[in-house]
């Protein structure tokens, strides 16, 4: 095998859900593909990094350059209410249900002992921070339902107890071990809606 195509073969079975032969299958699709396939795709990865970066609120991606993305910078949104996801993609799941209309904070992770992973890994403190500086009336926890995920809630509910605000849980219309990104948009809006207060329940 060309040394070209390996290094690319390699590259690809890199990324989640891409084993050996997909890999391969894709480093000859590129190969054979018109020359501006190819250089589109690596134009756009040379820009994945370059041209975003973290709202400095909520940690979502937004375009390199802005302090806030457009859902902090939105007047619109509700302030007072905060939905802490696990990671960047699960805003959009939540986004695309349409029924939500408080702001983010993404954690970047889960809390995970076995990996090694404590609440200084993840954007918990800055989420502290934003509770403390008061205006916040609820808190979403919106993490997955899995044993990190509940053990994160966990966390982050003994964490905000003391400020007073109202912490709720999304309701168990997601399935144990499943994903935001890959709910569908009933699912997400049944566990939205039926969210629960941490400690009644759930």
């Amino acid at each position: 095998m060309p040394d070209p195509i390996q290094k690319l073969i390699s590259a690809l079975e890199r990324l989640p859900g891409i084993g050996p032969k997909s890999a391969s299958r894709l480093a000859f699709f590129f190969l054979r593909a018109p020359d501006e396939v190819a250089r589109e795709l690596a134009e756009a990865l040379g820009g994945l990094k370059s041209k975003t970066a973290l709202c400095q609120d909520c940690f979502n991606i937004t375009l390199a350059g802005r302090a806030r993305c457009e859902i902090c910078d939105d007047p619109r949104r509700d302030a007072g209410i905060i939905c802490v996801v696990e990671e960047a993609l699960d805003v959009l799941a939540l986004e695309r249900v349409g029924a939500y209309s408080g702001r983010f904070h993404v954690l970047h992770g889960v809390l995970s002992p076995i990996e090694g992973i404590g609440p200084e890994d993840i954007k918990m403190k800055p989420l502290l921070e934003r509770v403390a500086k008061g205006g916040v009336r609820e808190v979403i926890l919106a993490t997955n339902p899995s044993m990190e995920g509940d053990a994160t809630a966990l966390y982050v509910q003994q964490q905000l107890s003391p400020h007073g605000v109202q912490i709720t849980r999304l309701a168990r219309g997601l399935p144990v071990g499943a994903d935001l990104e890959y709910a569908d948009q009933s699912t997400l809006l049944k566990a939205l809606s039926g969210r629960q207060e941490m400690g009644r329940g759930g």
